[in-house]
């Protein structure tokens, strides 16, 4: 990509336009309104990693239905 490109990206918490560049300190985000927002989400606990690997289908083959 030639240094005049600049790519345009969905903001995560918005859906609007972001410019993703080094010289958007709020990256994917489209500013600080929407990176302050995606931040109280995981302040909150409204985003959460998982805690395990997902178990695979075969693990519940031999497991009875309560």
């Amino acid at each position: 990509m030639a240094d005049s490109e600049v790519r345009i990206v969905n903001c995560p918490q918005c859906g609007g336009p972001s410019r993703y560049e080094a010289t958007n300190a709020y990256r994917p985000f489209c500013g600080e309104r929407c990176r302050n927002i995606d931040l109280g989400a995981w302040a909150n606990e409204e985003h959460r990693l998982p805690n395990q690997t997902p178990q695979d289908d075969g693990d519940f083959e031999n497991t009875s239905l309560q």
